[in-house]
């Protein structure tokens, strides 16, 4: 089912529909910052094993996921002040920030290392959606893992919506994928290039 939400201001109802079927155990196509993602609640195992299946990722492999606001990141990861003045500095933003995670996080979303991949989009649709939720959402690329990324919610419907419970149409999206930048042991190490600017790692 393909849900158009407004881009700039998310009609709430909608917002709400999504929020209630994700609680559900659903999955949902949904805009970000840089392409759109496919996700779930974190806390949701039946979501997450759905997840996995639709993406035909690697268990090992674990998602990143979307918090709220910096200080909905320091429940799930720890954040020293090193790794604070950064994301606050770039967050909302296209990045993917990886950092110790805490207990509460789910181990199916938690490396072998005990890391986490954190994202704060700069986008009212996913921030509305966390927020309503009330803790984060699953995000990875709205693709089979290995195949192209879709831009156009038409094409995700096309393609991937028998398996999703909700695409949302937030316009179409030709970013980038975000970059992935680890700050574990207060080191900054660029793991994916990808969208937003990176020169300032090399001004610290």
């Amino acid at each position: 089912m393909v849900l158009s939400i407004n881009s700039q201001n998310p009609q709430a109802r909608l917002i709400h529909q999504v929020v209630e079927t994700l609680k559900q155990g659903g999955v949902v196509a949904y805009p970000t910052d840089t392409t759109y993602g496919i996700g779930c609640d974190i806390f949701n195992k039946k979501g997450v094993k759905n997840i996995f299946q639709i993406k035909k990722r690697d268990l090992r492999k674990p998602f990143s996921f979307i918090c709220a606001d910096m200080s909905d990141v320091a429940n799930y990861a720890q954040v020293s002040n090193f790794a604070f003045k950064i994301m606050k500095r770039h967050l909302p933003g296209p990045y993917t920030f990886v950092l110790e995670a805490t207990r509460i996080v789910p181990d199916s979303l938690v490396t072998k290392q005990k890391t986490v991949g954190i994202r704060i989009p700069e986008n009212p649709i996913a921030l509305s959606i966390v927020r309503e939720l009330g803790h984060p959402l699953v995000t990875t690329s709205a693709n089979i893992s290995g195949e192209d990324v879709y831009h156009d919610p038409l094409d995700i419907e096309e393609k991937l919506g028998r398996m999703l419970d909700i695409v949302i149409d937030g316009g179409i999206l030709r970013g980038d994928p975000s970059s992935v930048i680890s700050l574990i042991g207060d080191r900054i190490e660029v793991l994916r290039e990808g969208a937003g600017d990176l020169t300032w790692i090399h001004q610290l």
